[in-house]
C-alpha cells in the first residue's frame, strides 16, 4: 500500500463531535418543523362547495327527532332503515330514512327522507323526500356510498296485485345535483 505524499484532511476523520453536532442539528430542525404547520386543506371538486377542514362536522340527524312528513293516524311511524353520509358535500353528514306506518301486520309502503341540520347543536329536518307513499312501493337494500343514495324498489305492475306480494323490482340511485335530488335507475327492472 501506498501512502500518500500529503497527510489526510482533518475534516474526513470523524469524531465523536462530529456526531453530537449533526444530532444536534437534526433536533433543531424537528423541532422547528412541528413548529412551523401548513394550512388547512382546502381542497374542492369542481362543483362541490368549499369545506372548512378545520370545523368537525356534527353527528347525522336521528330520525328519531325528527316528525316525519308521514300520516299513519294512531298506528304511529316506524323507521325501517337508515343510512347517512355526506350527500352535498358541505362536510355535514345527512341521513336517509326510510319509514311506514307501524300497521302490525301487511306491508305498508315506504317513504324516503333525507334529514339534515344546519349545525352540530341545530335540530334535524328533512330536506328532500326521495320515495312517496302514494307511490306504493317498498324500500329495501338502502345505502349511501360516496355521495349516492342506492336503493331496491319493489313495486306493483297493477292495482289487482296484493300488497303483499310485489311484482316489480328496480335498482334506483339518487345523487345530489345543482341544489336537488336526481334520481337514475341503475338498469333495467329486475324480476322480483
Amino acid at each position: 500500500m501506498q501512502h500518500p505524499a500529503v497527510p489526510e484532511p482533518a475534516h474526513t476523520r470523524t469524531r465523536p463531535i462530529h456526531w453530537v453536532a449533526t444530532a444536534a442539528a437534526l433536533a433543531g430542525v424537528i423541532a422547528a418543523s412541528s413548529l412551523l404547520q401548513p394550512d388547512a386543506a382546502t381542497a374542492v371538486q369542481e362543483g362541490r362547495p368549499r369545506v372548512d377542514a378545520r370545523k368537525a362536522p356534527g353527528p347525522a340527524p336521528d330520525p328519531a327527532d325528527v316528525k316525519l312528513p308521514l300520516d299513519c293516524g294512531p298506528v304511529g311511524v316506524r323507521v325501517v332503515q337508515e343510512a347517512s353520509g355526506d350527500l352535498d358535500g358541505d362536510g355535514t353528514p345527512e341521513t336517509v330514512a326510510v319509514a311506514r306506518c307501524d300497521t302490525g301486520m301487511g306491508t305498508p309502503p315506504s317513504g324516503v327522507y333525507v334529514l339534515t341540520r344546519a349545525g352540530a347543536e341545530a335540530a334535524p329536518r328533512v330536506i328532500a323526500t326521495l320515495v312517496e307513499p302514494k307511490d306504493r312501493l317498498n324500500v329495501t337494500d338502502l345505502t349511501v356510498r360516496g355521495g349516492t343514495v342506492l336503493a331496491t324498489l319493489l313495486g306493483y305492475s297493477s292495482s289487482e296485485v296484493p300488497n303483499c306480494c310485489p311484482d316489480e323490482r328496480k335498482r334506483t340511485t339518487w345523487t345530489w345535483h345543482e341544489g336537488r335530488f336526481i334520481s337514475a335507475d341503475t338498469g333495467r327492472a329486475l324480476s322480483a
